[in-house]
């Protein structure tokens, strides 16, 4: 009776031992510096990104408020431009480094009214055929630089509707025969009224 007592309680301790020792191994732990780093690293990308996304809604915002505020909205490279009370559309090219606007005109001549300089010129639509003789007070003469020389050329107070705008605004009186474009819109209509996008023409049709 012992000897069975016994040989039971060796067999038991035998298979415990081979339980313990065939026990499925617990996955190594990485270490805490490794995970502290992935945290820092996915948290920095998070960081990048949502300031990303801050800086284009506050770039939408910024184009939102600019289009509420300038009148007329975003143009293109090309638009037309009208020259009251001519009818037919001139069209001109936006020029955001310009300062000033010009338009092209014939038989450009100088003369006195009452004691002050006017001019007078004729303003022909080469794409219509509509001609229209202008007589202007002599508002101002500027100077136009240019790498080979530089231009003398006088300016006079045009009224004109771009967009749904009627405005009085200086233009140049110059010879512009070798120009695609017979006027040039500068930023003295520009600034204040228009967001302009290269990519795009002819949007105030």
């Amino acid at each position: 009776m012992m000897k069975s007592v016994f040989y039971c309680c060796t067999v038991l301790a035998v298979f415990g031992l081979c339980a313990c020792t065939h026990q499925t191994p617990l996955p190594a732990k990485e270490p805490t510096s490794t995970v502290q780093y992935k945290a820092l690293e996915l948290s920095e990308q998070q960081k990048a990104v949502m300031a990303e996304e801050k800086e284009r809604l506050a770039e939408e915002k910024k184009v939102s408020r600019q289009l509420k505020t300038h009148s007329l909205g975003i143009i293109g490279a090309v638009e037309p431009i009208y020259f009251l009370p001519m009818k037919g559309a001139f069209l001109a090219r936006i020029d955001t480094g310009a300062q000033g606007s010009s338009v092209d005109v014939e038989n450009l001549q100088e003369f006195e009214r009452e004691g002050k300089k006017w001019v007078s010129f004729d303003l022909i639509n080469q794409r219509t055929g509509e001609k229209h003789h202008y007589e202007k007070r002599f508002h101002k003469q500027v100077t136009i630089k240019r790498a080979e020389d530089s231009e003398e050329r006088p300016v006079v107070l045009m009224t004109v509707k771009i967009g749904k705008e009627k405005l009085t605004v200086p233009f140049s009186l110059a010879d512009r025969s070798k120009f695609e474009y017979q006027a040039l819109v500068g930023r003295n209509i520009l600034k204040g009224r228009a967001i302009v996008d290269v990519s795009v023409s002819k949007t105030l049709y």
